[in-house]
């Protein structure tokens, strides 16, 4: 009986997850447009600062100890992860940034391994594998030339690995929104300073992203990041972040809807292939 339990609640976890990746995918748009008239600091304080605030009464209805070194470590991977990420996307090309953010599915059980000698089941490598080719295929199945934006990108892929295996070790709280809430409150305070001593106040330039802004800081980090925390109670961090490749796919869904663009064979092949890895990881529910 407490096996059967178990891979509910892992197939539950799964499912959560995948949303959470397919509003991500969503939000991708909405995250880039809004580069175009706020700098990286300032997107990445606004959309914590909301994310915060959203999340604030589900953290307080929870009740209970708060999961405080979590919130601490898991705040300043994320702001890490997003605010290199969120800088280097600003000059690097597409199909370069659709395959370095992919990284983060083979650092994240390299990670475990290495820091808690935690050897991930076959099936996760090669999930990992089968999901950074798939990801390689989506972008056109080429690199150009790197530029400094670029290594940023690369560089944010171990921050959003570690993530992940925080906020797997920050689910044994047994708090996840308020994990959520307090990490995205860390985000917040730290990047406020920074945002305007390197960009300065955003002044008008504020109101044209303010769209942008609230559908990423309620839908793409409140609701996303809570169900991931929530999902993640259930399954370990490499996991996660295999099924969270599926945002390409989500993302090439909406650009196919919103933008006219259409895959080409390669990118069906890519398609193909991250598919072939979520399949993969669902054949052992506790991979």
């Amino acid at each position: 009986m407490g096996g059967n339990v178990g891979s509910a609640m892992t197939r539950k976890a799964d499912l959560i997850v995948l949303v959470a990746a397919m509003i991500w995918g969503f939000g991708y748009l909405a995250q880039k447009t809004a580069m175009t008239d706020v700098g990286p600091l300032t997107f990445v304080a606004s959309r914590t600062t909301i994310a915060a605030l959203v999340l604030l009464p589900f953290a307080r209805a929870e009740g209970g100890p708060r999961p405080w070194r979590w919130m601490a470590v898991g705040g300043l991977t994320w702001l890490a992860g997003a605010t290199i990420q969120q800088t280097g996307m600003q000059v690097a090309s597409v199909s370069n940034t659709a395959f370095l953010s992919a990284l983060y599915v083979v650092i994240a059980p390299v990670m475990a391994l290495v820091l808690w000698r935690r050897a991930s089941d076959w099936r996760i490598w090669g999930g990992a594998a089968l999901a950074l080719a798939g990801a390689f295929a989506l972008s056109g199945g080429r690199l150009a030339a790197f530029g400094w934006g670029d290594w940023l990108v690369l560089a944010s892929a171990v921050p959003w690995a570690a993530y992940f295996l925080v906020t797997e070790s920050a689910g044994r709280a047994g708090r996840p929104l308020s994990y959520t809430a307090g990490l995205f409150a860390v985000v917040a305070v730290l990047s406020w300073p920074l945002a305007l001593s390197v960009e300065g106040l955003p002044g008008r330039a504020l109101i044209p992203a303010l769209p942008e802004i609230g559908f990423v800081g309620v839908v793409s980090s409140a609701v996303t990041f809570g169900l991931m925390s929530v999902a993640m109670r259930h399954m370990p961090g490499p996991r996660a972040a295999i099924l969270l490749s599926t945002e390409a796919l989500f993302a090439a869904g909406i650009a196919a809807v919103v933008l006219g663009e259409r895959l080409p064979p390669l990118g069906w092949l890519g398609a193909a292939l991250i598919l072939s890895a979520v399949v993969l990881i669902q054949t052992r529910r506790g991979a």
